[in-house]
């Protein structure tokens, strides 16, 4: 699929998202979850030669060897899959993973094609971007202090308020894929059309009862008009940087695996630049564009080099102490 449709755009403009069928072919997603297997592999390897495991559950499918290696170590090991950093703490061993099949994902014709008919020809890809891969809510191990599982629903929020102000004026869009069919019982996103008209809410910060991490109080926006978004695999979600939403909680008995991708306009804040982005398509300057998988991950190794060398930057906008969030 080149391009949105017409409808489609205007779908995007008016309800500030669209979903889109057939976006991301068999042959992106196929290498991805190959390499991901990868990852897991010597993730258990790892954890069971330190005795934190006591099986490497070879030979279970990756879901299910992912949720048993949760289960048995009693922690999650996000970082070790995300193709991000965490906004604090970074240290030379911080675990991310910058494979070549991420990047073929990043840089996919059919996915900027897409892009490229909503924010135009110069696109950069943003590096405000996660793999997540969430298990069933009753197979996870809970966090001691709340008793809710440690990896759970995302908590309602917009795009813009997790970055920088710098990033105000930025045509921030989000391209939210599920590398498997993810329905309401998985834990599918649900959001709010429309509510991109709203401006920017206030975002508050966890955890609480109901709520950990980066959220939007819900007295402060639409949330009875919130709809799911089942979607299945190699469709995309484009959101609208104030598009508010959130995810399910996965009451399913399979993991929700999901990318959360974002690009903007070549030369526009990406509202964190402590993280490196990158030109991934330029119809003015091709020559500018990144085609090296391995220059990539580089550029991210060096990122974490100069903040676990003590590079300080700021990662969000807030003043938690707000009445807003009492």
């Amino acid at each position: 699929m080149p391009a949105l449709t017409d409808e489609q755009l205007d779908q995007f403009h008016t309800q500030g998202y669209a979903v889109v069928d057939d976006v991301v072919p068999e042959e992106v997603l196929d290498p991805l979850e190959a390499e991901y297997g990868e990852v897991l592999e010597q993730l258990a390897g790892e954890l069971f030669e330190a005795g934190q495991i006591s099986s490497t559950y070879a030979g279970l499918p990756f879901g299910e060897r992912l949720t048993r290696v949760y289960q048995d170590s009693g922690k999650v090991y996000s970082g070790y899959f995300d193709f991000s950093l965490p906004q604090g703490e970074i240290k030379r061993d911080t675990p991310m993973w910058h494979g070549p099949a991420v990047f073929n994902t990043l840089t996919a014709p059919s996915i900027l094609d897409a892009v490229e008919s909503i924010i135009g020809p110069e696109v950069y890809s943003n590096p405000v971007q996660h793999v997540r891969m969430k298990p069933p809510e009753h197979l996870m191990p809970s966090d001691p202090n709340s008793g809710n599982a440690l990896i759970g629903a995302t908590p309602w929020h917009q795009d813009l308020g997790v970055v920088t102000t710098e990033a105000d004026d930025t045509e921030m869009l989000t391209v939210w894929i599920p590398v498997w069919d993810a329905d309401e019982s998985a834990g599918c996103l649900h959001l709010v059309p429309w509510s991109h008209q709203d401006g920017l809410a206030f975002h508050c910060a966890g955890p609480n009862a109901s709520t950990p991490g980066l959220h939007i109080p819900e007295d402060r926006f639409r949330v009875e008009d919130a709809v799911p978004i089942p979607m299945r695999r190699g469709s995309a979600l484009f959101m609208h940087r104030l598009t508010c939403h959130g995810s399910l909680p996965n009451r399913s008995d399979r993991i929700r695996w999901s990318l959360d991708l974002r690009y903007n306009p070549t030369g526009q804040s990406t509202g964190r630049e402590a993280f490196p982005g990158f030109v991934a398509r330029s119809r003015a300057n091709p020559e500018t564009e990144l085609h090296d998988p391995e220059a990539w991950a580089q550029s991210w190794r060096d990122a974490r080099e100069r903040l676990a060398e003590g590079d300080a930057f700021t990662f969000q906008r807030w003043d938690f102490d707000d009445p807003a969030c009492a």
